[in-house]
């Protein structure tokens, strides 16, 4: 049927329909515009300029449109940019200088073109480029077996050779959410993101809803992806261009020598910058094809369909240097080579993991910390690139965190009169010192997240591997600092302990060079306010750190007894939710550890204690049930409350509410194989409230990542032949472990801008990032339909008779018996292997006092092992086959020698 359609449609339907649009700039809306259809797509060009003004769905009848159509009217100006706009950089060769052009700069009406059959449009771009260009342009909008696609036809026209140093092609979609109700903007809006691959990249439109088919932007003939730049626009306008509410628009490069010689000469860009010579009058063609891909996880199956080359890394791209990694490749011509960059950061070599021929696998091994580029070239001629980052182990990344964030980071001076003293306090990597002092007064504060974050993070690290050293310290600030300073006696949680009031702290040195004037320059009446819920959540996850290593390791603290830290946190969520708290009714960062919590409530039989908390909850999920789009915020759109209200939905069986937060999550955060975007929450304004360098801009890996992760991989594990749902959920929770350098800081996030490609100087709000690590994280173990059996986080050392897996990841944990629904999760103790036996469903765990290599990591008196089926499988839970004892609904397994070891079975 579909190959009758296309042909059908071979011979498009093109009109002029002209509107009432205003009359003002220089796009040409007033002269009306082209209008044809595709087999995907009902397709509108502006007939003066010919670049996209919609682009919408055959079939579809809301009103969604990929193109901003509806907004346009506001973006009708010199120097905005639409799709169909070009950009270049050339120069005559043997001058070192190079001479720009740009569509949009000067918009000009530019020279229709007679078309042909299958010619949609075309149109000579020469009146809208500057006078004397090296280049002339011929653009052609084109139908070729069904799919539209943009041609540029680039011809050198003058005596001699010319090198064409940058070429780009601008993407404009409608990710404007100004002016827009929370339904309009989840129900017109989308998001962007690009795989930087070269040959083999492509760029991704995903709708906000997460259930309409995405748009694929894929490469015609030799047209890499070898750059993603950030276009530049006046911020000033109506729309807010890159704002917290219009984060600005990008382009596809296929050539990005002229900027790796200029603007980008200090950083080393995600590819090798490139460059075309022409001969006089060669021209060669670049362009973009536009295909809809059947919905998110159907967009790897589109790929190849559409004969594209397709990566899939296991556990993903973020790779521990003792972690083997998986990379199974899918293209219809042979791999040739590969290669890697620096030399050495990676070796290879092939497996036979895969099911199917159509795939190749090989084992990659990370030797170089930081940045790898692999570049695999094809018999074809194709060439892909595949981005890796290597940490240090992931137990020893976990180890140095610790150590900095208590030892670094650690703040006593007991002269500090705004009640500092002791605390793990924000760092700056750049002049290696803490940040005594910065105009947005929570992040000196110890509130806020970009002000709690660095002690976060230490708290939370104690419940994911305590260190004796660090609890102390821990305790030394909660009993002095966080109780007492950032928490009155009342419950209430301060925004900020440090303010800006010269008067009151007279003998206090405020910095002269930081102009103290923006609204965020609190007073101390401002920076005492009480009324953000948001900075009750982390001293919740503190205080309930602090109860699981006095629960679990009682020979670590001095302080106070399990029992206290419980009641301290339950008084806060209390306190938080007792109605004079501001934005307690919205999903909350971090609030799964309330989740937590009630569940470790009712293990010790706390039994009002729980109904407390649960019924707290329960009022806010049926606001949210009554929502459709219950993600609400601070800010005009958020990815912060999906993971609140997703965890709160399933805890009170509401599905739709659940599947919800579930898919929009899923429009937001994509997989691709680079580590950069691979699992990377969209967030792209945190940096002006929590970063070193201050700007709008696509964040890499800051704290949506590690959080949004935690509904990902939490429903994964009640439906585990996801495997969708493990890849992007486990690439979320390795986000933060790249945010650790070597010497154990941890960065906010990484600036994506192709001229900084590098991390932010302050650690800010990283602490919530690796919240949803510490709390997920572990060994997922499953026999997938493609590759076989697979561990992320962990290494397949066996497959028969039994599975045997080694435990590799970051806590020691937790493993997921896939298969079995099983979920192990130790409250003391670290795995180091597992064994399964599929015939008789019998599990065997070999268990160590602490995790191994790390000196400074406590050793637990005994092991404690909960045991739960997370999945709808009707298998029931597992079973020591042993007799032990069980205490706050954990098994107590004794260690003999240094070891335990315990087999479960239905």
């Amino acid at each position: 049927m579909r190959s009758l359609y296309l042909s059908a449609l071979a011979i498009p339907l093109v009109f002029v329909r002209f509107c009432a649009a205003q009359s003002s700039g220089t796009l040409g809306l007033q002269d009306g515009f082209l209008s044809f259809d595709t087999p995907s797509f009902s397709v509108q060009l502006v007939k003066d300029s010919q670049t996209l003004y919609s682009l919408t769905t055959k079939g579809n009848t809301s009103a969604f449109d990929f193109i901003p159509s509806d907004v346009m009217s506001q973006r009708q100006s010199n120097g905005n940019y639409h799709l169909g706009d070009l950009t270049f950089r050339a120069r005559v060769v043997g001058l070192s200088a190079w001479t720009s052009g740009d569509t949009s700069a000067q918009r000009r009406i530019v020279t229709a073109l007679n078309v042909t059959s299958g010619t949609l449009a075309a149109a000579n771009l020469s009146p809208t480029l500057p006078s004397g260009s090296l280049l002339n342009i011929t653009r052609r909008w084109v139908l070729s077996d069904g799919d539209l696609q943009l041609l540029f036809d680039v011809k050198n026209s003058q005596q001699q050779a010319v090198e064409i140093g940058a070429l780009g092609a601008p993407l404009e979609f409608n990710n404007i959410f100004t002016g827009r109700t929370a339904a309009q903007t989840n129900e017109l809006c989308s998001l962007f993101d690009p795989y930087i691959g070269q040959d083999a990249g492509y760029v991704q439109v995903t709708p906000l809803l997460g259930t309409l088919p995405p748009l694929l932007v894929l490469p015609v003939g030799k047209s890499p992806l070898e750059g993603w730049r950030f276009l530049p626009e006046d911020t000033s306008t109506s729309l807010g261009y890159q704002s917290q509410t219009f984060e600005g628009l990008y382009e596809w490069q296929f050539h990005t020598l002229a900027y790796a010689e200029n603007e980008w000469k200090n950083v080393t860009p995600w590819n090798a910058p490139s460059s075309a010579t022409l001969q006089p009058g060669e021209t060669r063609t670049y362009g973009l094809r536009f295909v809809l891909a059947p919905s998110i996880r159907g967009i790897e199956s589109e790929l190849v369909a559409a004969k594209r080359p397709v990566a899939v890394g296991i556990p993903g791209y973020i790779l521990p240097s003792d972690q083997p990694g998986k990379l199974f490749l899918n293209f219809p011509s042979p791999v040739k080579s590969l290669s890697v960059s620096p030399a050495g950061a990676l070796s290879w070599v092939k497996n036979s993991d895969a099911k199917a021929r159509e795939w190749t696998g090989y084992t990659i091994t990370g030797h170089a910390w930081g940045r790898s580029r692999l570049t695999i070239t094809y018999t074809d001629g194709t060439v892909q690139t595949v981005h890796y980052y290597v940490t240090k182990p992931a137990v020893q990344v976990l180890a140095d965190l610790g150590t900095f964030l208590t030892t670094e980071s650690w703040f006593d001076d007991p002269e500090d009169p705004f009640g500092r003293s002791p605390s793990v306090i924000s760092y700056d990597r750049e002049v290696n010192a803490v940040v005594r002092d910065d105009p947005r007064a929570w992040i000196p504060g110890l509130s806020d997240e970009a002000g709690a974050g660095s002690w976060l993070a230490a708290s939370v690290k104690q419940f994911a591997r305590p260190s004796a050293a660090e609890v102390a310290k821990m305790e030394e600030f909660v009993n002095r600092t966080l109780w007492g300073s950032i928490q009155n006696a009342n419950g209430t949680v301060k925004k900020s302990v440090y303010f800006y009031q010269p008067d009151l702290v007279p003998n206090y040195d405020y910095p002269s060079s930081i102009f103290w004037g923006n609204w965020w320059s609190w007073n101390q009446a401002a920076s005492y306010a009480t009324d953000r819920a948001y900075d009750y959540v982390h001293v919740i996850a503190a205080y309930w750190s602090l109860y699981r290593v006095a629960r679990n390791y009682p020979d670590l603290v001095k302080t106070h007894t399990w029992e206290w830290y419980l009641n301290q946190a339950v008084m806060t969520v209390a306190t938080m939710t007792d109605g004079r708290v501001g934005y307690a009714d919205d999903g909350l960062m971090e609030e799964t550890v309330i989740r937590y919590l009630l569940d470790d409530l009712k293990r010790e039989g706390l039994t009002a204690n729980a109904t407390l908390v649960e019924s707290r909850m329960r009022a806010r999920e049926s606001i949210w049930a009554g929502e459709r789009y219950p993600f609400g915020s601070e800010m005009a759109w958020d990815s912060t409350g999906q993971e609140g209200v997703y965890a709160w939905a399933t805890y009170f069986n509401d599905t739709t509410t659940a599947t919800n937060a579930l898919n929009s999550i899923l429009a937001y955060q994509p997989t691709v194989p680079h580590w950069g975007y691979n699992g990377n929450a969209r967030r792209y304004w945190d940096n002006v409230y929590g970063g070193k360098l201050q700007r709008i801009e696509r964040q890499i890996h800051h704290y949506g990542s590690g959080l949004n992760a935690i509904p990902l991989i939490s429903q994964f594990r009640a439906t585990p032949t996801d495997d969708y749902l493990l890849r992007v959920g486990f690439a979320g929770l390795s986000g933060p472990l790249s945010n650790v350098d070597q010497g154990g800081f941890a960065s906010a996030s990484f600036h994506s801008f192709a001229d900084t490609l590098k991390w932010d100087g302050y650690s800010g709000d990283y602490g919530p990032n690796f919240v949803g690590h510490a709390l997920e994280m572990g060994t997922y173990v499953v026999d997938h339909p493609d590759f076989g059996w697979q561990a992320f986080g962990g290494d397949v050392i066996a497959t028969s008779p039994t599975v045997r897996v080694r435990t590799l990841d970051s806590l020691r944990r937790r493993v997921f018996i896939a298969p079995l629904g099983a979920w192990l999760s130790l409250d003391a103790g670290a795995f180091e292997e597992v064994e399964l036996d599929t015939e008789k469903e019998t599990v065997t765990l070999i268990i160590a006092p602490s995790a191994p290599g790390v000196s400074s990591a406590a050793a637990a008196p005994v092991a404690r092992l909960v045991v739960t089926n997370t999945a709808d499988n009707g298998l029931g839970v597992l079973k020591p086959t042993v007799n032990l004892t069980q205490d706050a609904g954990a098994w107590v397994i004794p260690f003999k020698n240094g070891v335990a070891s315990v087999t479960l079975a239905l």
